[in-house]
């Protein structure tokens, strides 16, 4: 693609090579799938998991609401180790993809997680001055995606990352020490009511996959289909492009 950048934060990326082979590009899409189905397998059997297994629960579905209730059945070796791996795991791939295909890959994000084009567009305007705290606070998808496409360092970006990730668990593990008594009682609900409450989280998380898919977003799909995303993407940057030049010319 053209290393031209169309954000400021890219404003001092490098060229986009792509993928370095077409068998790299998909162990990475495999990796990540993997991680979409772990996060549904994770949500749906939720009830059946927090109070037995714990750790499985938090390896499969690493989310805030996890890791609180399941952080009082678990040791703080298991937590924290448990905890980081599963928070970290993805961040690599995205980090990839967005060195791999710059700008395409922020609008392939913006396109395909709608719910993320606020953040997304504040990065644009804020990530070249405050790209380290930023990852370090939000150390999530579309911020590790947007830190391979601005040319951010690797070094700089797991720097940040394992410091934000560990913040994150710290502050998680603390909250849910605080507040034992209250999750607790949580947690024995669930373990009374296990079996009908892991129907319901199985409904749900159908219902979820279904109504992502009638929005013309699917995480597995988006995927597997990811370089004709990308390169409807690139087209896309390409007729902004255009456009702009255009309308740059008309106005001299």
């Amino acid at each position: 693609m053209d290393p031209s950048p169309t954000t400021d934060g890219a404003a001092d990326a490098p060229e986009r090579p792509g993928p370095p082979s077409p068998a790299i590009r998909n162990a990475v899409i495999a990796v990540l799938v993997a991680m979409v189905i772990a996060n549904y397998v994770g949500g749906a059997l939720f009830p059946s998991l927090v109070n037995d297994h714990p750790l499985v629960l938090i390896l499969l579905n690493a989310s805030n609401r996890h890791l609180a209730l399941a952080s009082g059945n678990l040791d703080p070796l298991g937590f924290y180790l448990g905890g980081f791996a599963r928070l970290l795991a993805p961040d690599l791939f995205f980090f990839l993809l967005g060195r791999w295909y710059g700008d395409a890959a922020i609008v392939w994000m913006e396109r395909k997680a709608p719910t993320y084009g606020e953040l997304l567009r504040m990065l644009e305007r804020w990530f070249h001055k405050a790209r380290f705290p930023i990852v370090a606070i939000a150390p999530n998808n579309p911020v590790c995606l947007f830190a391979g496409a601005a040319g951010m360092s690797a070094s700089a970006f797991w720097a940040a990352n394992v410091l934000g990730t560990i913040g994150r668990l710290v502050l998680i593990r603390t909250f849910s020490t605080v507040f034992e008594d209250l999750l607790g009682t949580v947690r024995d609900f669930i373990g009374d009511y296990r079996w009908p409450l892991t129907a319901l989280s199985i409904v749900l998380v159908v219902i979820s996959i279904v109504s992502d898919r009638r929005g013309g977003r699917d995480g597995i799909g988006d995927l597997v289909n990811l370089e004709e995303g990308m390169a409807e993407a690139e087209a896309e940057l390409e007729s902004e492009a255009t456009i702009d030049a255009v309308e740059a010319s008309e106005a001299e």
